[in-house]
């Protein structure tokens, strides 16, 4: 989804192989904001910053779990009730974190293992908005998705300095992962 987001391409069987912290400068409600999109790894990966820290870094959350993976969704499950619980324990934090929980790939509803109406009752059940979408087929969809949390994690307020998580990497790592080495003209 943050792939998709900054570039506006879908680039099919994406997975990163390292945590990135993207950065994206835009316009809400006619104000520029700056924001830092951390993205952990879709493998799993050694010696990288735990959940925890991601948890205690952000100002919104964005859990995404594959229509048509069943286990995808038990780990999103797992991770919204992850989330509320640590955000209840910390005192400067608001319990009430802005959490977006979205069941994506909604092209492949022919192969879908995870009903929407479950998506829902995590939701729900997490305090989190719910959405479903592809980001294979609607850019509109996600960017729209972004810009609603963006809103909702009040980011144009006063900023909160927190430690970024380690060991991550910029949008220039990103792009030469994604579409690979500059090459030289001819």
């Amino acid at each position: 989804l943050i792939v998709r987001f900054l570039t506006r391409r879908f680039i099919g069987e994406y997975a990163s192989s390292s945590e990135c912290i993207y950065r994206k400068r835009m316009s809400v409600d006619g104000r520029q904001l700056n924001l830092e999109l951390y993205d952990p790894c879709s493998q799993p990966c050694d010696g990288k910053s735990t959940l925890n820290e991601q948890i205690h870094w952000a100002d919104g959350f964005v859990v995404v779990y594959d229509i048509s993976d069943r286990s995808s969704f038990l780990t999103a499950t797992t991770i919204v009730h992850l989330i509320r619980e640590l955000n209840l324990g910390v005192a400067k934090r608001d319990s009430d974190s802005v959490v977006f929980l979205v069941g994506n790939k909604q092209d492949l509803c022919h192969m879908r293992e995870v009903g929407k109406e479950e998506g829902q009752a995590l939701a729900s059940d997490g305090h989190c908005q719910f959405y479903e979408l592809s980001a294979a087929e609607h850019y509109q969809e996600v960017a729209l998705m972004f810009t609603k949390i963006v809103r909702n994690a009040g980011l144009g307020g006063k900023a909160k300095e927190r430690r970024r998580p380690s060991g991550s990497k910029s949008m220039a790592k990103l792009i030469t992962n994604v579409f690979g080495k500059r090459r030289k003209s001819v």
